[in-house]
């Protein structure tokens, strides 16, 4: 599990930097996230093979997104709108709740 989690937030460094345009080479890459090249090769192409459009840009020297996207690895919090909130009841017909409305609108309930 331990490898597992370490991979994905390698795969969350290099998305920052290639957001940043600041991953440099290859080479200067691996060695900023203490890896093999071959190591990085393979983190790109898992990468790439998630959807991502990924390339070395020579201008940049800097691997780049060819169009705007999102990585999200995770577990999240859904916030419900009032309507779903009015819906939810876990099967309790007289269930207590505390509700707080952020400014979006949203419920955030603790139960």
């Amino acid at each position: 599990m331990n490898k597992l989690i370490h991979q994905i937030e390698l795969i969350e460094r290099i998305d920052q930097l290639i957001r940043l345009k600041a991953t440099g080479s290859p080479k200067t890459l691996a060695e900023r996230l203490n890896i093999s090249e071959a190591s990085l090769y393979r983190l790109i192409e898992t990468i790439k093979e998630m959807g991502a459009p990924v390339e070395f840009s020579v201008r940049y020297q800097s691997y780049v997104y060819c169009s705007e996207v999102n990585f999200m690895c995770g577990f999240f919090l859904k916030e419900l709108t009032y309507s779903e909130a009015q819906r939810v009841n876990g099967g309790f017909q007289n269930l207590t709740i505390w509700a707080n409305f952020n400014t979006n609108n949203f419920l955030t309930l603790r139960i």
